[in-house]
C-alpha cells in the first residue's frame, strides 16, 4: 500500500511540475532560513560548554554607584579572589585574569620582526585548573608558577617556532621589553568562548599585584573567576558570598570615607558584589570591561521568533497552494471514494505526498545552507559549521522534517479528502466558506509578520544612521590613528613633528585615549584633601598632549586648553560639562579638586592628595555608547605614547597613509605597521546592531517572496472557484479592469487587515528595542506607510498576474459545459 502511494506522489509532482516546484522551493527557503538560524542559535548557547567545569565556575562582578557615576563591572580588585578562597572551603580554585590589551610580540633575537597579538591574557596559575584546556607540552601545574613565564597556543606555537615541541624553553619578548620564557603550549580555545587568549602571561611577581590594597573595590582591575567544588549549592554559596562582600566593604567604608556601610548606602550611592554563573556570560552580561562584545539572549528570542515565523509562512504557503489546486484533484478523490476508497488511506496519502515534497526540500535546504553559511559566518561574525558528523543533528533534522511535513500536509489532507465524492463528480467545488476563510487568516498571519520584519528592518537602519550622523561633540571624520606608537620608544615625538611636515596633516596628537567607547578605569576626586561621599564624583581621566583639543575637533567653553607656555599645567586639569555639573561647581576655572593616584593601604591622609586646578571646560561629547549618558570626564598632560592621532585635509587620505607608512618603515622596521580611521573605530561599536539589521532585512525580503507565493496559490485557488462567475461577467460585458479589480479587492482586504496587526505590534517591539539606547530615534509615521505601501504594492502585483489571466481567458471555455 505504501508502495502504491509513494507511485501515485511521485506521479503527481511530474504530472504537475511547476506546482511542484514552487512548493519545494518555498519550503526549502523558509526550511534553510530555519536551519541557518538554529545553527546560530546552537552556537551561541554552546559558548563555555566546551569548559567541563562550566556549571561549577562563577565570575564576581561589583555594581557601583558612587561619585555622581553608576555603572557595573565584570572586573573586582587583587585582593577579591584570595580573600574569598580563603574564607570559604567551597572553593576548590580561584583564577583572576588581568587584560592589558595588545602586545607587540617577537622571538629572542636580534633584527626579530614583531607581530601585533590582540589576545594576550596575564592569568594565575591556577588557570588551567579552572579552564582545564588541553595541554599539549609542559606541565599545566606549576608551566606559570615562576615569574616571567608564559603559555601559548598550539597556533602561535607553529607561527613562532614552527612546531609545538621546538616552542618550550623559548622566549618570547612582548612590547620590546618584557621577556617571558615559554614553559607550555596548549591546545588553541575553542572559538565559542567568552574570551579569547592564545598568550597566557603568568601573574606571580606583577607588581600591580604586589603593590595591590588589602581594601575591595578601591581598585577594580582583575576578572575574578571562582570553582566551586562538586555538591555546593551556587544560590547558597551566593548568599554566604554577599554577606563576605558587606563585610568588606564595611572595612573599605570605614577606612576610606571614615563612615559606616549604612551611613554610606543612606547617602544613595553603594558599591556591591555578586556572582554570575559562567554560562550566563555570553547572552546575560553586558557589563562594564567584558573580556569580549558578549552576545544578547534578547537576539536569540529575536532571531528564533524568525525562524518560527518564517518557518510557519512556508508551511502556510505550501497548504494555500495545495488547496488552490484542489480542483485538479477533486475527480481522482471522487473516483476513489466512490470504488470503496476510505478517507484514511486518502489522508495517508496526501500526507506521503507532503513528506515526500519536505523531504526534497530539506534536501535542496541543505545545499542552500551550505552556499549561504561562508556568507553568513561573515554577517553574523561567527565559525559557524554545519555538524554533518553529528547523529543527532541528522536525527533533529529528520524529526524537523516530519514535523514541517505534518504541519504543512495536515491541512490539505483532511480538506482534500472531506470532498464529498457525488458533488465533485458533478463537477461542484469541494471548497467551503469555512476552508476559505482559514486560508485568508494563513495570508494575513503571513503578510502581518513580513510587514513586522519590514518595520524592524527600517527602524534598525534609521538608528544607525542617527548614530553616524549625530552630532558627538568632537569630529571623527578627517582623522587617522597609527597604533601602537610606543614601540617607536624616545622617537614617538620626533615622528609626530617628521608628518606635521606633510601639508595634508593640519594637526597631531600623542596619547593614549580616544573618544570611542572602549575599557577603561575611573579615578575619584575631591574638592577637598579627603573621601567623603558628599566631595566625590568619579570619572574618567584621560593623558592627553597639547594638540589634543584641535586634532579632535572639540570644543572648548570657558577657560583655555593645555599650553606649552604655561610650566604649571602638569598640576592642571580640564573638565567636561557634566563633570562640572557633578562637582556643582558655578564657576570652574581656577577651582581646585584632589585626587590619588597611588595605592593606599588604609585611610588617605592629607598628604596622600595631590593637588589639580581646573584651567577649562570642554564641550561634552560622546566618549561612550550613545546606548549611555555622557559621564564626567577629565584631561591631564600626560606622557601617554599608546597612540597618535592626525587630523589630514578632506581626499588626502591615501597620501598621508602613504607617508604614514615610509616614516614608520624608515624609523621603525621591525615593528608592524598599523592604523585605523577614527570614524570606523566609533561605528565598530555598533556592529552588533548593524549585523541583526541586515539579518532580519535578509529575512524579511525572503518572508514576502514566500508569502507571496502563498498569495500567489490563493489567487490560483479563487479565480478556479470563480471560472464561471468569471465567463458570465465577461459574456454580459465586464471589462477586463473590471474583472482583474474585482479579484483583487479581496485579497488586498486580507494585506490592509494584516497592516491593522502588524501595525501596532511591530511599534511596541522596536519601542522595547529602542530603549536600550540613551540617544534614539522617535519612530515616525512614514515608516509604516512606506512598509504598507510596499506590501500593498507587493501583493497587488502578486495578485494581478493570476487576475489578469482569468480575466482574459474564454468564457466559452468555462462555459460550454453549462
Amino acid at each position: 500500500m505504501v508502495k502504491n502511494f509513494l507511485k501515485i506522489a511521485i506521479r503527481n509532482l511530474l504530472k504537475y511540475r511547476g506546482f511542484s516546484l514552487i512548493n519545494i522551493l518555498g519550503l526549502a527557503v523558509g526550511i534553510a532560513c530555519t536551519l541557518l538560524i538554529c545553527l546560530y542559535i546552537a552556537h551561541e548557547l554552546n559558548y563555555d560548554r566546551w569548559n567541563p567545569n562550566a556549571d561549577r565556575i562563577a565570575r564576581i562582578y561589583g555594581e557601583i554607584n558612587f561619585g555622581g557615576n553608576a555603572a557595573t563591572y565584570a572586573v573586582t580588585g587583587v585582593p577579591v579572589g584570595p580573600d574569598v578562597a580563603r574564607e570559604f572551603p567551597e572553593v576548590e580554585a580561584f583564577c583572576r585574569f588581568r587584560d592589558y590589551g595588545s602586545y607587540l610580540v617577537r622571538k629572542d633575537g636580534q633584527d626579530q620582526q614583531n607581530f601585533k597579538e590582540q589576545e594576550v591574557l596575564a592569568v594565575d596559575s591556577s588557570f588551567f585548573k579552572v579552564f582545564p584546556v588541553k595541554v599539549l607540552a609542559g606541565d599545566s601545574r606549576t608551566c606559570l608558577v615562576e615569574p616571567n613565564t608564559m603559555a601559548i597556543s598550539k597556533s602561535r606555537a607553529e607561527k613562532y617556532f614552527g612546531s609545538v615541541s621546538d616552542a618550550l624553553g623559548q622566549i618570547l619578548v612582548m612590547d620590546n621589553e618584557y621577556r617571558d620564557k615559554v614553559t607550555a603550549v596548549f591546545e588553541d580555545i575553542p572559538e565559542n568562548s567568552h574570551f579569547k587568549a592564545h598568550f597566557l602571561r603568568t601573574l606571580t611577581g606583577n607588581g600591580e599585584i604586589r603593590d595591590a590594597t588589602p581594601l575591595w573595590a578601591v581598585s577594580n582591575n582583575f576578572h575574578t573567576y571562582l570553582l566551586l567544588k562538586k555538591g555546593v549549592s551556587y544560590e547558597d554559596f551566593r548568599q554566604k558570598f554577599i554577606a563576605l562582600s558587606r563585610k568588606k566593604m564595611e572595612q573599605t567604608s570605614s577606612k576610606v570615607l571614615g563612615m559606616s556601610l549604612e551611613e554610606f548606602e543612606a547617602t544613595g550611592q553603594f558599591v556591591r558584589f555578586n556572582l554570575q554563573r559562567l554560562l550566563d556570560i555570553h547572552l546575560y552580561s553586558d557589563l562594564t570591561a567584558e573580556l569580549e562584545a558578549n552576545g544578547s539572549i534578547q537576539y536569540i528570542w529575536i532571531f528564533s521568533s524568525i525562524a518560527l515565523f518564517v518557518l510557519l509562512i512556508a508551511c502556510i504557503n505550501f497548504m494555500n497552494l495545495t488547496t488552490a489546486r484542489s480542483s485538479h484533484r477533486a475527480r481522482e478523490i471522487g473516483i476513489r471514494k466512490v470504488l470503496g476508497g476510505q478517507r484514511s488511506s486518502l489522508i495517508v496519502q496526501f500526507l506521503i505526498e507532503t513528506v515526500l515534497i519536505t523531504a526534497l526540500a530539506v534536501l535542496l535546504a541543505l545545499v542552500l545552507v551550505s552556499v549561504a553559511l561562508p556568507w553568513f559566518d561573515e554577517l553574523a561574525s561567527r565559525q559557524i559549521e554545519i555538524p554533518w558528523s553529528t547523529p543527532l543533528f541528522w536525527l533533529a533534522l529528520l524529526g524537523g522534517a516530519c514535523v514541517v511535513g505534518l504541519l504543512a500536509g495536515s491541512y490539505p489532507a483532511f480538506f482534500l479528502s472531506a470532498f464529498d465524492s457525488i458533488s465533485v463528480l458533478k463537477g461542484k467545488s469541494g471548497g467551503t466558506a469555512r476552508h476559505g476563510a482559514l486560508r485568508s487568516g494563513l495570508v494575513v498571519f503571513q503578510f502581518s509578520t513580513a510587514v513586522v520584519l519590514m518595520i524592524a528592518t527600517v527602524l534598525v537602519y534609521n538608528q544607525l544612521n542617527f548614530i553616524r550622523n549625530k552630532k558627538l561633540g568632537f569630529q571623527k571624520d578627517q582623522v587617522i590613528v597609527l597604533n601602537d606608537s610606543y614601540a617607536l620608544g624616545d622617537r614617538v615625538e620626533a615622528f609626530k613633528q617628521e608628518l606635521l611636515k606633510n601639508p595634508a596633516v593640519q594637526s597631531a596628537s600623542i596619547s593614549s585615549y580616544l573618544p570611542v567607547p572602549s575599557s577603561r578605569s575611573d579615578n575619584t576626586f575631591t574638592t577637598s584633601r579627603e573621601f567623603r561621599e558628599d566631595n566625590s564624583v568619579n570619572m574618567q581621566n584621560w593623558q592627553v598632549d597639547y594638540d589634543y583639543l584641535k586634532t579632535m575637533g572639540m570644543e572648548l567653553v570657558a577657560g583655555r586648553f593645555f599650553d606649552p607656555s604655561h610650566p604649571s599645567d602638569s598640576s592642571a586639569i580640564v573638565l567636561n560639562q557634566k563633570a562640572v555639573e557633578n562637582f556643582g561647581f558655578e564657576n570652574p576655572v581656577g577651582e581646585k579638586i584632589y585626587t590619588i593616584f597611588h595605592n593606599i593601604q588604609g585611610q588617605p591622609t592629607p598628604e596622600d592628595f595631590e593637588e589639580l586646578t581646573v584651567i577649562g571646560v570642554v564641550k561634552n561629547f560622546h566618549w561612550s555608547s550613545l546606548r549611555e549618558n555622557i559621564g564626567s570626564l577629565s584631561m591631564s598632560l600626560g606622557n601617554s605614547k599608546g597612540l597618535i592621532s592626525f587630523r589630514y585635509a578632506a581626499g588626502a587620505s591615501k597620501e598621508v597613509i602613504a607617508d604614514l607608512e615610509q616614516k614608520w618603515k624608515e624609523m621603525a622596521p621591525t615593528q608592524p605597521f598599523s592604523y585605523d580611521f577614527l570614524d570606523d573605530s566609533f561605528e565598530g561599536v555598533y556592529r552588533a546592531e548593524q549585523r541583526i539589521g541586515q539579518i532580519a532585512g535578509i529575512f524579511a525580503l525572503l518572508a514576502i517572496l514566500v508569502s507571496c507565493l502563498g498569495l500567489f496559490g490563493l489567487a490560483s485557488f479563487t479565480a478556479e472557484q470563480r471560472t464561471k462567475e468569471i465567463g458570465i461577467r465577461k459574456v454580459l460585458g465586464a471589462s477586463v479592469a473590471g474583472i482583474v479589480g474585482l479579484l483583487s479587492k479581496d485579497f488586498l482586504k486580507l494585506v490592509l487587515i494584516a497592516l491593522v496587526f502588524a501595525f501596532p505590534l511591530a511599534g511596541f517591539l522596536m519601542n522595547k528595542w529602542l530603549q536600550g539606547f540613551a540617544y534614539r530615534i522617535h519612530i515616525e509615521w512614514w515608516v509604516f506607510a512606506l512598509a504598507g505601501a510596499v506590501a500593498v504594492l507587493v501583493a497587488f502585483f502578486t495578485i494581478s498576474f493570476q487576475s489578469i489571466r482569468a480575466a482574459l481567458a474564454n468564457p466559452v471555455e468555462s462555459l460550454r459545459s453549462e
